[in-house]
């Protein structure tokens, strides 16, 4: 009985399937110096409208999150669009902290018009330094000296007056008033002449009394003029303090008003420099007397007042920058995103003020766009959630971890936090974006705005001009060579087998860019003033030279046989399979013997690689769907009493995929039904239960393994490879392959279905039931179901009764 049509053996796959060309023809220009650049990416609508969408909504947790592969010009193509769009924005507000004169810890935030921080802090510095050298110019003229002096004087004649009153009226009662170095004394006193001790003591006893009280009275008196000293000194220095004041608010005022005139629109400046002037005039003496001394373990140290308090520090200016900004951060920190306040060493010690707070990314941006790599912030402890806390808070608050976390125990500021009004962009990997939507409940918040960018796209007519007009753009920006119509179709068909599919294109500039970088490299080493097809022929081998060292040594050890490889002949449990390695950015493919063996069991399929846990999960699900495919062809209405092994020879690593289990099939087949396999085949294919073949991945890279070793040994005609029907869309097959098979030395044969691999492996017809259910004489099937059921009945003849019993009631 014949297959039907469904499953006749396919031919050989024509040469021209194996390889989609790009017609030079098709373009109407010589080299890409004739074309126009492009704007923009090609193939990229949905990601574009997203970022266009994303960038232009105002409202709250829009922000954006740019997904895809590194490389497809994710970065460039939104700086573009951002630098475009900010320039017609206005500019952002400067940002200043300003000294906070009631609460120097807290450090006080003022917004300013753009340019006008710089404005402010520029007259601030003029002010201070002008004011150092005209007040203590001001307190050393003749005018300050005579009305210090006036003050002094009266002091002095307050004081002189009433000890002279108190002299007097000691003298009429014989008692004088002296100055001594400890003080005022009284003593008596006998025609003007103070009285000796040895006289004093040979007065009467009456006229000592007297003495004794008149003394005291007096003492009293002056006790009560000597308490009055310290207030009228208090009165003295409240004069002259109030002279300083009125002296300073001569010259203080006046430049003060030339201040305010200047910011006479911006009520907060004028507020400030309110403040600064009473804070002038009430510290005056701070520019007297510049210099300090101290005495310190009997060191003496001068330091000199450094004025800090009446600085501006503007920590955002945007005076210079048109449009609003666009800050890109590449080191995202927790500091360099939210600011932090620096610490400077004095006598030993961490002091700070305003002035030493500095802005971080966030500041920077304001009013603006954020563009960050959310790997690279995720990998910094705390930046993560310090933006969050940023963006859900809609202010940046300058805190310090150790203060945080109670770490540390240090007095620091507290700077008055920002409004926050920014656009965040974040650039990253599909994995980040979906495991955040997963595992961050605040994300999906935060972050309302996906950008996906395409790593291919359709492979036409249009997508090839638009593909040469990309090519001529990279030239322009990298300053290389033109290309000619030639060297534009070869790079077209690299970027298809870079994605591995003859009807898409690749959008991953950064290897089509390294590409036309390392051509034109070897068109300039040849003297051309284009670069050619061969220059760009010559960088795609030279790219593969630089990678393919353990290709090479794996390829030397099956041409030496220490890797056991079969490229002819017929063999019974043993097929070429095909694995793919992936180095970096290189993959290649090498064949992989497998083998099968069958015995008398009870429908176990042991795979040896999971046994030693050297299989992955889909690999192991592959060879578990062959037991069902087995079950339900061959043992619909009897045990499967067979158990069957599977292995990867000389196989020594991680072994993962389905794409094998098409081979693997084959060979349990190969063994049931005694029926040798040529070894001069390969066999690469996912199956399913029905016995359908499916696609699989890096197919060109598998067809062109097993064809280097078949061309090392030597073509002899009868070598190829089976893949699915499915994957005849994506052959991009190297040239010398494509050659081969036209000149009938290699074939690739296209499979639907398990039976149409087994014909073309074994030679034998693989057969399909008829209405009884019976396969043909002689084919595949017919023996593996014979094979199945003499398994089946031996294993009957063996069982227990108890067993027997137990098969008749599952079947």
């Amino acid at each position: 009985m014949t297959n039907p049509p469904g499953l006749l053996p396919p031919l050989a796959l024509e040469s021209r399937q194996l390889h989609q060309s790009c017609d030079p023809a098709q373009f109407g220009f010589q080299t890409t110096a004739e074309l126009e650049a492009l704007n923009e990416l090609i193939g990229q609508t949905r990601a574009t409208e997203a970022v266009r969408f994303g960038a232009g909504i105002r409202h709250e947790g829009y922000n954006i999150f740019v997904l895809g592969p590194a490389g497809v010009g994710k970065r460039s193509m939104v700086g573009q669009f951002l630098a475009k769009k900010a320039e017609a924005e206005p500019k952002s507000s400067d940002w200043c902290y300003i000294n906070n004169f009631s609460q120097p810890h807290k450090p006080q935030a003022i917004r300013l018009p753009s340019g006008k921080g710089a404005e402010l802090q520029h007259h601030m510095a003029q002010l201070v330094d002008y004011l150092r050298a005209a007040i203590p110019a001001l307190f050393e003229s003749e005018e300050y000296r005579a009305k210090a002096e006036a003050i002094q004087d009266e002091f002095t004649k307050r004081q002189e007056s009433a000890l002279k009153e108190l002299g007097d009226d000691a003298v009429t009662q014989q008692i004088v008033l002296l100055r001594t170095p400890g003080g005022f004394a009284f003593a008596p006193t006998r025609n003007q002449e103070v009285i000796a001790p040895d006289e004093y003591e040979k007065l009467p006893q009456e006229e000592k009394d007297r003495i004794r009280r008149v003394i005291a009275e007096l003492q009293e008196r002056l006790e009560k003029i000597l308490s009055h000293i310290p207030q009228w000194m208090k009165e003295r220095g409240e004069q002259v303090k109030q002279l300083n004041r009125e002296t300073t608010r001569a010259v203080v005022t006046h430049v003060m008003d030339e201040l305010r005139t200047r910011f006479s629109d911006l009520p907060e400046i004028r507020t400030y420099l309110d403040r600064v002037q009473q804070d002038m005039i009430e510290n005056a003496d701070d520019f007297r007397n510049e210099e300090e001394s101290a005495n310190l373990s009997g060191l003496t140290i001068v330091t000199r007042k450094s004025f800090h308090r009446y600085q501006v520090n503007v920590l955002v200016g945007n005076g210079k920058q048109a449009g609003a900004p666009i800050v890109s951060e590449d080191n995202p920190t927790y500091s360099n995103l939210i600011g932090r306040v620096e610490h400077i060493a004095q006598l030993g010690a961490l002091v700070t003020d305003f002035t030493l707070i500095k802005p971080g990314a966030l500041h920077r941006a304001n009013g603006g766009y954020l563009l960050l790599d959310v790997r690279k912030v995720l990998l910094q402890p705390f930046a993560w959630d310090a933006l969050k806390r940023a963006l859900q808070a809609r202010e940046i608050r300058i805190e310090s971890l150790g203060q945080m976390y109670s770490l540390v125990s240090t007095v620091s500021l507290e700077p008055e936090p920002m409004p926050l009004d920014v656009k965040i962009v974040l650039f990253g990997d599909r994995l980040f974006y979906y495991l955040l939507q997963q595992y961050d409940p605040d994300f999906s918040e935060l972050f309302k705005v996906a950008a996906d960018f395409e790593d291919r796209i359709e492979r036409n007519a249009e997508t090839h001009l638009l593909y040469a007009r990309l090519i001529a753009t990279l030239c322009i920006k990298e300053k290389l060579l033109p290309l000619d119509c030639n060297a534009v179709a070869r790079v077209i068909e690299h970027s298809a087998r870079l994605v591995g599919d003859a009807q898409r294109l690749s959008t991953h500039m950064r290897s089509i860019a390294d590409l036309l970088q390392e051509a034109d490299f070897w068109a300039r080493e040849a003297g051309l003033a284009v670069t050619t097809a061969n220059n760009v022929q010559q960088a795609i081998d030279a790219q593969i030279r630089r990678q393919d060292r353990l290709r090479t040594q794996l390829q030397d050890a099956i041409l030496r046989d220490t890797l056991l490889i079969d490229t002819q002949g017929a063999v019974v449990s043993q097929i070429n399979g095909l694995s793919v390695l992936e180095l970096g950015d290189f993959a290649f493919a090498q064949p992989t013997r497998i083998t099968a063996t069958t015995r008398l069991g009870q429908g176990e399929m042991i795979n040896i690689e999971r046994e030693v846990k050297l299989s992955g999960a889909i690999h192991s699900k592959g060879v578990l769907i062959l037991s069902s495919f087995l079950a339900a062809r061959y043992a619909r209405n009897q045990p499967l009493s067979l158990t069957a092994s599977l292995v990867f020879e000389q196989s020594y690593g991680q072994v993962e995929g389905d794409s094998a289990s098409l081979a693997e099939l084959c060979v349990l087949l190969s063994n049931l039904a005694n029926a040798a396999v040529l070894q001069s085949l390969a066999v690469t294919g996912s199956v399913n239960q029905l016995g359908q073949v499916q696609a699989i991945g890096a197919v060109n890279e598998k067809i062109e393994g097993f064809f280097d070793i078949c061309a090392a040994r030597g073509l002899t005609g009868e070598q190829g490879v089976l893949i699915p029907a499915a994957n005849v869309k994506h052959l991009m097959l190297r040239r010398d392959v494509v050659a081969a098979a036209e000149n009938g030395q290699f074939h690739i044969y296209a499979v639907d279905h398990v039976d149409q691999a087994m014909t073309i492996l074994t030679g034998v017809p693989a057969g399909e039931a008829g209405a009884d259910g019976q396969y043909p004489m002689e084919s595949i099937n017919r023996r593996v179901a014979a094979r199945v059921a003499g398994l089946s009945a031996l294993r009957k003849a063996f069982a227990h009764p108890s067993e027997e019993k137990k098969m008749d009631r599952n079947h």
